[in-house]
């Protein structure tokens, strides 16, 4: 679907599901992510891949279970854990143009902060957008190859699939195959795909999309309460500087 026409169907369907989610945990009394949750205030027009606030007609329905943090999961056995000063949590989707255009001067400015900053990244899954489907298939193929530690070499080559070559990524078969062309074993991927590591973490992402309150896709969030988006930055270009000005206001941890 085109970009624009997919934010425009977003803006006429989307709202009062960012908050459902985090109201159920509440109630529930669970412990929410060490993430934060965002401002509460008016969303300006967007520059990215804007989530609007009208309510649904029929609104789907969400009680998930509490969610596991997934800075608890284990990460791949050949990725030693590094601490490190800051950390800054990308949300993201493989069919967003912005998302797109934000991975190489995001993966060049990780490079450059590798001493005191951890990038991590966490697919969006926005529960009963028009995309559900299509970003929970994407999220399975992210956490997948995340398990295999194959992000890195293979973040920037998915985003040309699903955006310049629109591959449909969407199953097992056709993500296997794909994979299987860049050099990844692929029953060790299919392993990956159905395991319990990468359900529960396709289950967290919509949880962490809605107790972040993310209403723009790219969003960086800079230990827990630093934000940046293409809005507040006055476009992807300008994310860089931005995380910059972010890293250097937050204490280290």
């Amino acid at each position: 679907m085109n970009p624009l026409l997919r934010t425009t169907v977003l803006l006429a369907v989307a709202g009062g599901l960012l908050t459902a989610p985090a109201a159920a945990e509440a109630a529930s009394g669970s412990v929410p992510s060490r993430l934060p949750l965002g401002p509460n205030g008016q969303q300006l027009p967007s520059l990215g891949h804007q989530f609007g606030a009208t309510r649904p007609t029929a609104p789907t329905q969400h009680a998930p279970a509490p969610a596991t943090p997934l800075e608890q999961a284990a990460p791949p056995a050949s990725a030693p854990v590094v601490q490190r000063a800051h950390e800054a949590v990308e949300f993201f989707w493989y069919d967003c143009s912005h998302s797109a255009l934000l991975e190489q001067p995001l993966t060049r400015w990780a490079a450059e902060h590798r001493a005191d900053v951890t990038l991590r990244r966490v697919p969006a899954v926005w529960p009963g957008s028009p995309d559900e489907a299509e970003q929970r298939a994407h999220a399975r193929l992210f956490y997948a190859l995340d398990r295999l530690g194959e992000v890195d070499r293979l973040q920037a080559a998915v985003f040309r699939a699903v955006r310049e070559q629109h591959a449909d990524l969407t199953t097992e078969q056709a993500a296997a195959d794909w994979v299987a062309g860049q050099g990844v074993d692929a029953a060790k991927f299919r392993a990956a795909y159905r395991s319990a590591e990468v359900d529960r973490a396709v289950e967290d992402a919509p949880k962490l999309f809605a107790q972040n309150k993310v209403a723009e896709l790219p969003t960086v969030v800079v230990d827990g309460t630093g934000r940046t988006s293409p809005t507040k930055a006055g476009g992807v270009d300008g994310m860089p500087a931005a995380l910059d000005q972010l890293v250097a206001e937050q204490p280290a941890r």
